[in-house]
């Protein structure tokens, strides 16, 4: 049987594409009509041309399991593409801008003046115990004043239709070369599709992110060295860091391919002997970038690297100390950042945010776990959360253990009802709950993709979207149907 969209349920939630059973929103009624035009037979073709396409194009992505060690798993896709409008979507950008901007000036505030602490908005106490504030990098200021030079924000989407923002990935941000592939799968699958609808392009990103870090060389050359360090073929994200080196043109290096010499300059070892590197798009956690400076036992980073930095004679991006902001208890208090640095009201709302760190807040989220979202303050991934209305009682015995032995390491939040988006599931369509992460890159000016990584939670009722966790993802089509 055919698509009915008249059977498809949206229950309580905000549906990307659906408002209600048989009633598209008006920017998806081509593609649902188009789905639904489909026979059983065409539509497992249509999924069957995305996997195959998929297995040819080598998009993987690795997890680690206890039983298995690390595995190399063919990446989830869901050929049902997730839908926004232009006209909104600009103005998420606007909010998204706004937002690693106010970001970036409190990072260089934390490490110079601190006049956010000096002047009561943010709690010392909580810079003491950051666990990813560097004192190594207090006193300097990168170029522009920018550290997080490739920002990636999570955002989800409640019952009512609002958009929030519900975390900042500032350290070595994820995912973008799925998103690049989505599309690159969905052209293939859905060519008709293209034709239909003014889809906003996301292939631009490369030479975007390209452009971006060469205007960090301290050199003044026109084509400047710049690699993608890589803790190497065992990481997770080791097809990223491959894809976008082979996209932007750069060398994709280990450690042990860059040396830092007497010069305090770093030099990539060559077939041809020592060549200057000028901007090293770091792939690597700050713990293990120089084993001078940080961990003695690393051998994934360049020992002298940071000298090299704090020199001048190399740009580093993310710059090492950036995860300062990338913390949980942090975000709580970007609203804040913004106006304290801006002197602007936030354009895009956090998700309301207990922090276990204040005595009144912890007692509230003692007492009502169960409803609640607890997540530790510098996990990733989805590890390490508690999702109390689907944990167990004593799963929620043992998190107030935790909160109350580290109460700073924890914050809270309300269960949210996430949007949902169609999703196939054998010959049918569900719906599935999904969040999305777009791409911030900021230089000289500030660029936000057109869209982004919509994550989808594949698992019926799941909000664990990460694909570690068992997630998938959709391609995100920004479509002007004003234009088209």
């Amino acid at each position: 049987m055919p698509i009915d969209w008249n059977k498809y349920d949206t229950g309580p939630f905000y549906d990307e594409l659906v408002k209600s059973p048989g009633e598209p929103r008006a920017y998806a009624k081509d593609l649902c009509d188009y789905i639904q035009d489909l026979s059983d037979a065409e539509l497992q073709e249509y999924k069957a041309a995305a996997e195959s396409a998929i297995k040819v194009m080598g998009i993987t992505f690795r997890v680690y399991n206890d039983e298995e060690g690390s595995i190399d798993r063919v990446w989830p896709f869901d050929i049902v593409p997730r839908l926004i409008e232009l006209k909104e979507w600009q103005q998420i950008e606007k909010g998204l801008k706004q937002r690693v901007k106010a970001l970036n000036m409190f990072i260089d505030d934390l490490y110079n003046e601190q006049k956010i602490i000096e002047d009561g908005i943010f709690p010392r106490d909580l810079l003491t115990h950051s666990k990813n504030f560097l004192p190594e990098c207090k006193g300097f200021s990168p170029p522009l004043g920018i550290w997080a030079h490739i920002c990636g924000s999570d955002l989800v989407r409640d019952q009512t239709g609002t958009v929030y923002v519900l975390e900042d990935n500032l350290r070595v941000p994820s995912g973008v070369s799925y998103m690049l592939e989505n599309r690159h799968v969905m052209k293939r699958v859905f060519p008709e599709m293209f034709n239909k609808y003014d889809i906003l392009p996301v292939d631009n990103y490369p030479s975007d992110l390209y452009d971006m870090l060469a205007t960090l060389s301290p050199r003044d050359i026109p084509e400047p060295e710049i690699v993608v360090l890589t803790p190497g073929i065992y990481n997770s994200a080791y097809f990223e860091h491959a894809y976008l080196a082979q996209q932007m043109g750069a060398e994709l290096v280990v450690g042990d391919d860059l040396v830092v010499d007497d010069d305090n300059c770093v030099y990539m070892r060559t077939i041809n002997g020592l060549s200057r590197v000028d901007v090293i798009y770091r792939r690597i956690d700050d713990a293990f970038i120089d084993p001078e400076v940080f961990n003695p036992e690393s051998t994934l980073g360049v020992t002298g690297l940071m000298r090299a930095w704090k020199a001048g004679n190399v740009a580093l991006a993310n710059a090492p100390g950036s995860g300062v902001a990338d913390d949980k208890v942090v975000y709580s208090y970007v609203p804040q950042i913004i106006e304290y640095y801006l002197n602007e009201k936030p354009l895009l709302s956090n998700v309301p945010t207990y922090r276990c760190v204040n005595p009144e807040e912890k007692e509230y989220v003692l007492a009502n776990i169960e409803k609640m979202v607890v997540k530790p303050a510098n996990e990733s991934g989805g590890y390490g959360m508690l999702i109390g209305p689907h944990a167990s009682a004593k799963e929620h015995d043992e998190f107030r253990q935790l909160i109350k032995d580290d109460p700073r390491n924890y914050v809270a939040q309300p269960m949210l009802l996430l949007s949902t988006a169609p999703t196939i599931v054998g010959n049918e369509v569900e719906g599935r709950h999904l969040d999305l992460r777009p791409f911030i890159l900021s230089g000289q000016d500030v660029r936000v993709t057109m869209g982004g990584l919509t994550r989808v939670a594949l698992v019926k009722g799941s909000t664990v979207v990460n694909s570690s966790q068992g997630g998938g993802s959709k391609d995100t089509w920004i479509v002007d149907m004003e234009g088209s």
